[in-house]
């Protein structure tokens, strides 16, 4: 290494508390992580999809135990924390079906394996998946 050349800062004994909460994330890595988010909470409410979609399609007098469970509660919980499960599960779904499609993307075009498309893209995934979240929840919520 020649004297001209700039030394690169060493960074050791990263604080977490300290360092970590000013780190600002870039979008592309912000959108990433949450598509991870959103897998793992699919995964783990993996039991009340599949109860969803068992009292929904089983029978007549299912369905109305399934609607009631949303407008009444079950289980000793409200029917507004229900409802709130459910538009978690419709914001993982659609943040991890556009992030998917995003990340198809990248490993289908080579043009689009940029730092430009990558901010772009996670900028549009976001809107998407929260406009989106935003129009189902609030049909969800009985707004319109």
């Amino acid at each position: 290494m020649t004297e001209l050349a700039k030394k690169r800062p060493e960074f050791r004994n990263i604080n977490a508390f300290k360092d970590l909460p000013g780190y600002r994330w870039p979008l592309a890595s912000l959108v990433s992580g949450m598509h991870r988010i959103s897998g793992a909470i699919m995964f783990l409410l993996m039991p009340f999809i599949i109860w969803i979609f068992d009292k929904s399609l089983s029978s007549e007098i299912s369905f109305a135990k399934f609607k009631l469970a949303f407008n009444v509660g079950m289980l000793g919980l409200p029917g507004f924390l229900w409802k709130l499960v459910a538009l978690a599960l419709i914001w993982a779904y659609l943040q991890h079906f556009i992030a998917g499609l995003r990340h198809l993307t990248m490993d289908v075009s080579h043009a689009a394996v940029s730092k430009e498309f990558g901010k772009t893209s996670a900028a549009v995934t976001l809107v998407l998946s929260l406009g989106l979240t935003l129009v189902l929840g609030a049909k969800l919520f009985g707004l319109y």
